[in-house]
């Protein structure tokens, strides 16, 4: 972890520290409140988590930059603002963190590889990042990844493995990794990563936090660092639905000149009456054990047994690949033939079985592609939300490289998101909720809405945390990594 500065809750009186400490595990609203009643200071949540971040980060791996100067500065701003009797923006004073594929002003961006560390400084921060800080938010800093973000387990070569608070031994998830582990060991609230064929839905799942992966072109991918241009998402992490539909709400609106979505905020109706729910069949069945019973006790609680089945999705995620591979690898190319050893050793046979694909395997894909859109549309018509699990097992051991999934071994890289890059290959909305295993790791299930409607996969997602079925605990535990 790297840091400008260091900054401790000491120089604060005990009541605000303890207060700022307490919220910052809590929910953004809660953080609001507290704020606009005068209770605590922008400052102290932000020392608050800065010392958090110091306490803890050390084991988990999940920053790969601390931005303290300019968070304290930020928080002064808005204390200054709320002092002089301004009315406050939405997010004011809220901790949150990116992952190191935005530009943020000073720093260079990453994207998780050695190679960017040549690159110079961003000269300004990406539209997302911006818009975070117009709606009053506090950046933190910069988040581990994947390099270039095609991988699912956050075993970055160059900057080390992302660890997952719930079992430091364990991944978290990926590509987004620093993402997951940032907001479930409670030193952020919220974070901004990037999801292409499962890098939002994943680490939520293996996080234990909630995660959404908004429609295709829902928010802007201005000012971050492309991976796959026909398949990259901005998306959400946080530690509850609410929190997750108020900052898509105001991300939405910065993204398309205050144009409105479904979501206008973070209040979400938990009335799912009139909603036709249903559980994915077929490929979407092929997980452990654990996968499918989170699944049916997300089912049960929303009283659906009825199955629906994704035509030909195994064939779905083999395009997805393909395409994959194609357009990340055209990212890559002078790259490739200046830098390969400067590459991740996991990263780079990948781009470089991508730069030699036919032309016709492509072509060939997207033509699938559209069939597959169209197909998905019509079960649309007599469905609103579908079921499928979000990882086909709960988080692996770093460094183990297969892993055995309803019977069979496979390796664990490439077959992490088999459930979840059928559904970004067309594109639709997707929130992954948490559910905990008694005694185990959590793992995620997704609700996935047609185009547009995140407001009802969202709605789905309150209910269930209204009922206590999901929910996203802050991992408070510190023990050693094995």
């Amino acid at each position: 972890m790297l840091a400008e500065t260091s900054a401790s809750t000491a120089g604060l009186p005990q009541r605000e520290a303890s207060l700022a400490e307490k919220l910052l595990t809590g929910t953004v609203s809660g953080m609001v409140s507290a704020l606009s009643e005068g209770r605590v200071s922008a400052t102290a949540l932000t020392q608050a988590a800065l010392q958090r971040i110091d306490d803890h980060d050390g084991l988990y791996n999940s920053f790969t930059e601390v931005t303290s100067v300019r968070a304290l500065a930020e928080a002064a701003d808005i204390d200054r603002r709320r002092a002089g009797g301004e009315t406050l923006p939405p997010l004011a004073g809220v901790p949150y963190a990116v992952k190191n594929l935005f530009d943020v002003a000073g720093l260079v961006t990453l994207a998780g590889s050695r190679i960017n560390r040549d690159l110079p400084a961003a000269s300004e921060d990406a539209l997302l990042v911006r818009a975070m800080q117009a709606q009053g938010a506090v950046l933190l800093g910069a988040l581990n990844m994947d390099e270039y973000a095609y991988g699912f387990t956050t075993e970055n070569s160059h900057y080390g493995p992302a660890r997952n608070p719930h079992d430091p031994a364990r991944s978290a998830g990926g590509s987004s990794g620093g993402c997951g582990a940032a907001v479930a060991a409670g030193m952020v609230p919220l974070t901004l990563g990037s999801d292409t064929n499962g890098s939002v839905r994943v680490p939520s799942s293996m996080c234990g936090i909630f995660g959404l992966k908004p429609t295709y072109g829902a928010l802007s991918l201005q000012g971050m660092f492309p991976f796959v241009h026909s398949l990259d998402h901005a998306g959400i992490f946080a530690r509850s639905s609410h929190d997750l539909a108020l900052s898509y709400a105001l991300l939405h609106r910065a993204s398309h000149d205050q144009t409105r979505s479904t979501v206008d905020s973070g209040t979400l109706s938990t009335d799912i009456s009139r909603l036709r729910i249903a559980i994915a069949g077929g490929h979407f069945t092929q997980g452990n054990p654990e996968a499918n019973a989170a699944v049916q006790k997300i089912a049960s609680a929303l009283g659906t047994q009825q199955m629906v089945e994704l035509p030909q999705a195994a064939r779905a995620r083999s395009a997805a690949y393909l395409i994959t591979a194609s357009e990340g690898a055209q990212q890559h190319l002078q790259r490739l033939r200046t830098r390969a050893a400067d590459f991740d050793p996991m990263t780079r046979p990948r781009l470089l079985a991508g730069s030699m694909m036919p032309a016709a395997w492509y072509i060939g894909a997207q033509r699938f592609r559209h069939w597959f859109q169209s197909e998905v549309a019509k079960l649309f018509q007599d469905v609103d939300i579908i079921l499928a699990p979000s990882t086909p097992c709960s988080a692996q051991k770093i460094g183990q490289d297969s892993m055995t999934i309803n019977g069979v071994e496979m390796p664990t890289r490439p077959n992490i998101g088999m459930f979840t890059q059928p559904i970004s290959f067309i594109g639709l909305p997707v929130v992954s909720v948490p559910v905990q295993q008694a005694g185990g790791m959590p793992i995620g299930v997704q609700i996935i809405a047609p185009p547009w409607r995140e407001d009802i996969a969202l709605q789905v997602a309150a209910y269930l945390e209204s009922t206590a079925v999901v929910a996203a605990p802050v991992v408070t535990r510190v023990e050693a990594a094995c």
